[in-house]
């Protein structure tokens, strides 16, 4: 087995740095090997996604990503920006089905910012098209308008286009995940004013009928934002296109009390996965020791089950930080009263500890 490390930007060195050491504690039969990625390539390399580093994550049966982007990059070209890293990774490795799981742990009920009877209990699966939609279609650009309210203006277009193809390959993904689960399916959309959406969810229904075991429900998106801060606990499993996807995940994300608790996998049709946390770089707080690595650790465990085939050592990492949650220590986004308040490499520490 081969991970390749990219931690990238702002606190991406910390958090990975945390989920490595929780790995090499299993004692796993794996090689790792680091790249530069993000701002970190570009200052070396000139590029945010260098070949080599694109070469070794292709040739990996796993990559363990950190974050990437800095304010101080904003003014680069947008191909140069640290961000493009990772759309090139899930263009190039064709990682088209995202997950994100949104789980309150029962220690962090009141760290969520809604009441406790809205999130105790609180398990969703959001699956996210990666590879289309807005984020890819072409065309794009900036032109002089010729036509709408204001010819000879400045204007700026982007595309939003799904394929049948797409749709029903990640409308299978969500299918066969909800048959592990709760065997409930929101297949989020805007089809009431968009015609990408209608095809979406025209082509999802036809899907649903071949897995009568699975209940699906359409919603439109702004009523799915609506209904996770009203009713979380409604949802199981959510399957929704790359721009819908992006917002939603975030939302669900603070549900579960902090964001830096949230991880996720991309995965291809071979199993082959990027691993992150759902969180971004934080420069903000880079170097200060108190970001936390849960979400990273937490995609680890994800890598080990889903890219690794190796579903108890993913069991024992997610069980030594549920282990090391109830024994009250936070780092400071999900501190509170009558808890402990530790850094990164201190939690990484307790989780370590909690493998034993």
């Amino acid at each position: 087995m081969k991970i390749a490390i990219l931690p990238g930007d702002g606190i991406g060195p910390e958090i990975v740095a945390e989920a490595v050491k929780v790995l090499k504690v299993l004692d796993l039969n794996f090689e790792t090997e680091t790249a530069l990625v993000g701002g970190a390539a570009f200052e070396a390399y000139g590029h945010p996604l260098p070949e080599a580093t694109l070469q070794l994550a292709k040739d990996a049966d796993a990559v363990l990503f950190g974050a990437v982007g800095d304010w101080k990059y904003d003014t680069l070209d947008r191909p140069l920006r640290p961000e493009q890293a990772i759309l090139g990774l899930r263009k190039n490795l064709g990682l088209f089905a995202n997950f994100r799981p949104a789980i309150c742990y029962p220690q962090l009920v009141d760290a969520s910012s809604l009441k406790r009877e809205l999130v105790s209990g609180l398990d969703i699966l959001i699956i996210r098209e990666l590879t289309g939609d807005i984020y890819f279609g072409q065309p794009r650009g900036r032109r002089i308008a010729t036509d709408g309210h204001f010819p000879g203006a400045e204007e700026a277009f982007d595309t939003m286009r799904y394929s049948r193809p797409e749709i029903e390959r990640i409308a299978h993904v969500a299918f066969q995940a909800a048959r592990k689960r709760g065997k409930r399916v929101t297949s989020v959309d805007k089809a009431n004013v968009l015609e990408t959406f209608q095809l979406w969810k025209d082509v999802v229904t036809e899907i649903g009928l071949q897995y009568p075991d699975v209940a699906l429900d359409h919603m439109y998106v702004d009523n799915a934002a609506m209904q996770l801060v009203r009713a979380p606990k409604k949802f199981d499993v959510v399957v929704t296109g790359n721009m819908f996807g992006d917002i939603l995940s975030d939302a669900a994300a603070m549900l579960t009390g902090s964001i830096g608790m949230l991880p996720s996998a991309s995965l291809n049709d071979k199993n082959q996965g990027l691993y992150e946390p759902s969180h971004g770089s934080a420069p903000d707080i880079a170097g200060k020791g108190v970001a936390n690595p849960l979400a990273t650790i937490l995609s680890a465990a994800m890598m080990l089950r889903f890219s690794l085939n190796q579903p108890e050592a993913a069991a024992r990492i997610e069980q030594a930080v549920d282990k090391v949650l109830s024994q009250g220590l936070r780092t400071p986004d999900i501190y509170s009263d009558g808890t402990t308040r530790i850094g990164t490499v201190e939690m990484g520490d307790a989780v370590v500890k909690a493998l034993g």
